[in-house]
């Protein structure tokens, strides 16, 4: 019987099965379940319908957590992808030795445990004594609490963002800078382009699936952004977002909910609306890939 003809097949990948659906495909339909109930963790779920999404939607904190996501993707995403390209051409320029030591130099900052990261920045950015005041003291320029002025978090923020990030991209970015045949470039020499031409006639038209890989993985991480800014801040699940709320973001939201307001079934509502957002956008990603492709 087929059956029995296939089962080796089926025992080697059973674990696999079973390990996916333990720990994938469960979460999300209890998290899709819960979603739509009212529990705290300990009574009975408590059916509510789509009140969570629509206690989401209309929430201040969910509009504020929104508004400093846009603002955050709209300058991390394209500023972490031009710093990237740069130091790959920087460094695919170098010879093979030095380009292999600033290469670890610059990822360096990639491998660092987050909490570590953000300590280091933190003290860079701590009033009166943190480097970057004393730097600025240098100029005349009076001490800034970059970490607690409205005015200047979310840019404090972007830096720490691209600081860590940028290393990653650039890895990617150069391996793509390798795979361009230099005959393109020794061609392009022989017809007297410039270094400015070759850089937007080859390398980037060449580079564009690879900045297409790092924009779409760039998007989808900022949307989930989480760690930096609550460790900058010093939030707990009861005090998030520091003043104002300035470095508010859904995934802090979500968690304060969840953990802080012992509101779990807003938490997994939240968690979905996130989710559709993210497959959202990943997809408009990838449709206005295929429209490019076919012009």
């Amino acid at each position: 019987m087929p059956f029995r003809r296939y089962l080796p097949h089926y025992l080697m990948i059973a674990p696999f099965m079973v390990l996916f659906a333990v720990f994938f495909l469960y979460p999300i339909l209890s998290g899709l379940y819960y979603s739509f109930h009212d529990w705290n963790g300990v009574r009975v779920p408590e059916f509510v319908g789509a009140d969570n999404y629509s206690k989401i939607l209309a929430s201040r904190d969910f509009s504020r957590a929104m508004g400093n996501l846009f603002a955050y993707i709209a300058i991390t995403v394209p500023l972490g992808i031009l710093v990237a390209l740069g130091l790959a051409l920087l460094v695919d320029s170098f010879t093979v030795r030095w380009s292999n030591f600033f290469r670890n130099a610059y990822f360096m900052p990639v491998v660092l445990p987050a909490f570590l990261a953000a300590t280091i920045w933190r003290w860079i950015y701590a009033p009166n004594f943190g480097l970057l005041n004393i730097v600025l003291g240098w100029f005349g320029i009076p001490s800034v609490n970059f970490l607690n002025d409205t005015g200047t978090m979310l840019y404090a923020l972007i830096a720490v963002d691209i600081w860590v990030s940028a290393g990653f991209n650039m890895v990617i970015i150069l391996a793509g800078l390798k795979n361009i045949p230099t005959e393109l470039y020794e061609a392009a020499r022989l017809d007297g382009a410039s270094k400015r031409q070759q850089l937007f006639h080859i390398t980037i038209p060449m580079l564009w699936p690879v900045l297409f890989f790092v924009l779409t993985y760039g998007l989808i991480s900022a949307m989930q952004v989480f760690d930096k800014p609550w460790l900058l801040t010093g939030s707990s699940f009861t005090s998030y977002g520091g003043r104002r709320n300035a470095l508010l973001f859904p995934v802090m939201d979500m968690m304060g909910r969840a953990f802080g307001g012992v509101k779990f079934g807003e938490a997994a509502a939240y968690g979905f609306l996130l989710t559709i957002a993210i497959v959202v956008v990943t997809g408009v990603m990838f449709g206005l890939r295929a429209w490019s492709e076919r012009r």
